[in-house]
């Protein structure tokens, strides 16, 4: 098996951080591939990290232990923690970044991470990213047994995130959730809603509309499927209805933001 540690920051590159990270998961297996997720997390964004962890770990083998580092509350009494779940590792800070993981699979094992034997000597109080979650990822794909790592927990702290809300029998809101780089918005209206409303307007795309700040925009397969600088709603890549703006920002287009509404609506009660 595939020795393989992701790493999920706010570092940034500019920073010795990234590459100290990296740094210490090798000293601890020489032999794992480490692999950048991103460093770009927007500074002390525990529920966008949240967001992209989630959407990025099922692409990865199994095995791969996940370094997830967004983490204001360094050194502070908060809890360090690994989980296994799904056939994967999860290192970081207990203060929500496994939220969507947890939620995912409710049979997760979370363990607290006490045995100092797989940190780093002298750990720093501002970063335990490199003395410890690095160490740890990299003993787990080396094959130390989880168990090893610290006690058994089960009350590792999570967020609440927004749920859609059915408006009617025609009618879901949802909130963005996300930006990405694009401006593209991804809301909170998951694949499983997508299909109840799809399957309510025959299979029809054209039968539903999104509503983004209360401008109806059309709904389509891709952003392609509209002219440049049309917006329109679509299933993305995530699993969760996205707007966009066909080479353009729905964010500046819509002057959106986290928790701004997306809705989807049928427009014929036919089934």
């Amino acid at each position: 098996m595939p020795k393989i540690v992701a790493l999920l920051t706010d570092y940034g590159t500019r920073d010795q951080y990234a590459g100290s990270l990296r740094g210490s998961v090798l000293a601890a297996c020489p032999e794992a591939t480490v692999v950048d997720i991103s460093h770009e997390i927007p500074s002390h964004g525990v529920r966008e990290a949240a967001f992209i962890l989630r959407a990025t770990v099922p692409v990865f083998p199994a095995g791969t232990a996940f370094v997830a580092v967004v983490d204001p509350g360094v050194g502070t009494a908060q809890r360090r923690i690994a989980i296994r779940a799904g056939g994967y590792f999860f290192v970081g800070p207990d203060n929500g970044i496994f939220s969507l993981i947890l939620l995912d699979h409710p049979e997760a094992e979370i363990r607290h991470l006490t045995n100092a034997g797989l940190f780093r000597s002298n750990v720093s109080s501002t970063f335990h990213g490199r003395d410890i979650f690095g160490p740890v990822a990299g003993a787990l794909v080396r094959g130390t047994s989880f168990d090893e790592v610290g006690p058994a927990i089960d009350d590792a702290f999570r967020f609440e995130f927004p749920k859609p809300r059915l408006v009617g029998d025609d009618e879901i809101e949802g909130q963005v959730i996300y930006i990405d780089t694009y401006g593209n918005l991804v809301s909170s209206i998951g694949g499983a809603e997508w299909q109840t409303f799809i399957h309510g307007a025959n299979g029809d795309l054209t039968e539903m509309v999104g509503d983004v700040n209360r401008v109806i925009v059309p709904v389509v397969t891709t952003f392609g499927d509209v002219p440049e600088d049309d917006a329109c709603v679509y299933l993305g890549s995530a699993g969760r209805i996205e707007v966009a703006v066909n080479r353009g920002s729905a964010a500046k287009r819509f002057d959106a933001t986290i928790g701004s509404s997306v809705k989807l609506k049928r427009l014929s009660k036919e089934m």
